[in-house]
């Protein structure tokens, strides 16, 4: 798989920007098909950054409702990277734009 394909874009949430300031974790959405050493060099390639550990969830995706009809969101694969000491990805540090 090449880099670009198995990252699709980063998670951000409150309890994960609470995960990235205190042990060094940032999430993404990845492809469904992606292992964990596939992940880690992509991020690693993409960012320069050293991976000390990953692991993978496949997100399952709720059934929403609107009005009658009743549809589901799809299944999603994230990611949590746990980088070296030191190291931080710029993208999500982030401020104004």
């Amino acid at each position: 798989m090449i880099k670009t394909d198995v990252l699709k874009g980063p998670l951000i949430t409150e309890k994960l920007d609470k995960a990235r300031e205190k042990f060094r974790q940032y999430s993404f959405i990845v492809d469904r098909r992606a292992t964990k050493h596939e992940v880690a060099r992509a991020v690693e390639e993409l960012f320069k950054v050293h991976v000390e550990g990953v692991r993978t969830h496949v997100a399952r995706g709720k059934v929403k409702r609107v009005g009658r009809s009743m549809g589901k969101r799809p299944n999603f694969k994230k990611a949590i990277v746990t980088l070296k000491e030191g190291d931080k990805i710029e993208l999500f540090e982030g401020g104004a734009a």
